[in-house]
């Protein structure tokens, strides 16, 4: 299991925010399952995060996340520092001309649900999408026919240099649940384009989201959302279920009988459990199919202690 070193936190620059050595991990993501980071840094805003990778030795490494939705923390712990993003990146404000400025630490539920307060139509979608704007920026995040390339003017970010930049939708190099934006730069807001329309007709529009939603996935389970991206002229769901993997169990993880393109912590399930059912599926689904499935599911760290990174 990783654990901090006096050593890398000596490293460290000072920040406005806090370092907090041998943090653990479950409870930060949806799996509750993992182990811990060296370091966690939790930035008190865009500022804080610039100055410390300005000062940031090059060769400490550096991960990012979200709220931990689609994200799998491996049983090892992760090395070096992990940042989380939290209140200094989670408001979200509704500006002329229809559009909306999120922080990346706030929910994708809660930019929809702003939008709708404020009669902004056309960002009903994330309300379908289980995390937040960071996540959706970076895998081109979408639900119910709209991705976020199609509301998406600009991001912005910290570069590992410590620079603040602004990235063009057309920069982003979107793709189906995927961006060509270097791992080396860390988003912090992001600018919506939406359109005028009625509260009541975008409440209906959520309210609908929300009920199929409901009905077909496991949201109430510790989950990490969709697992695998849809392969062209697929639906995962459909390549699993037809490969039997329905309610397929290894440890104390299983294949959702409700969805089966969601893996769920049913029984205190270690990160190795649910990450070996996934590459199980994989392996029946290209037995039974010809297809392989690649992980939407985010994995980070080491399976176990003394492990190379």
């Amino acid at each position: 299991m990783v654990v901090a070193t006096t050593h890398l936190l000596d490293r460290l620059p000072e920040v406005r925010g806090q370092l907090i050595p041998d943090a653990p991990m479950a409870p930060l993501t949806w799996f509750r399952v993992g182990g811990p980071a060296e370091i966690l840094f939790r930035p008190a805003d865009a500022d804080d995060l610039a100055d410390f990778f300005r000062n940031c030795p090059a060769d400490v490494p550096v991960t990012i996340v979200g709220v931990g939705s689609n994200l799998l923390v491996r049983d090892g712990g992760v090395r070096g520092v992990v940042i989380r993003l939290g209140k200094g990146f989670s408001d979200v404000e509704v500006l002329d001309g229809a559009r909306v400025k999120a922080g990346t630490a706030a929910l994708d539920m809660a930019v929809a649900r702003t939008a709708m307060e404020a009669g902004v139509a056309g960002l009903e979608f994330f309300r379908g999408i289980p995390g937040s704007i960071g996540g959706a920026l970076r895998m081109n995040g979408g639900a119910y026919e709209k991705e976020t390339k199609d509301v998406l003017i600009e991001a912005y970010g910290v570069t590992r240099a410590g620079e603040q930049v602004t990235l063009s939708r057309a920069e982003m190099g979107y793709s189906y649940r995927h961006s060509s934006v270097s791992s080396d730069i860390f988003f912090t807001a992001a600018l919506f384009q939406g359109k005028p329309g009625e509260r009541s007709d975008i409440e209906k529009r959520m309210n609908e989201i929300t009920e199929r939603r409901e009905t077909s996935q496991p949201i109430r389970t510790r989950t990490g959302g969709s697992t695998f991206k849809n392969p062209d002229g697929h639906k995962s769901w459909q390549l699993i279920d037809a490969a039997g993997c329905r309610g397929l169990k290894r440890g104390g993880a299983q294949v959702s009988e409700k969805h089966c393109n969601f893996l769920i912590n049913v029984s205190d399930a270690t990160a190795a459990d649910i990450e070996d059912l996934g590459e199980g599926v994989r392996r029946r689904v290209k037995e039974t199919s010809g297809v392989t499935l690649e992980w939407e599911i985010r994995r980070i760290g080491v399976r176990e202690a003394g492990e190379p990174s």
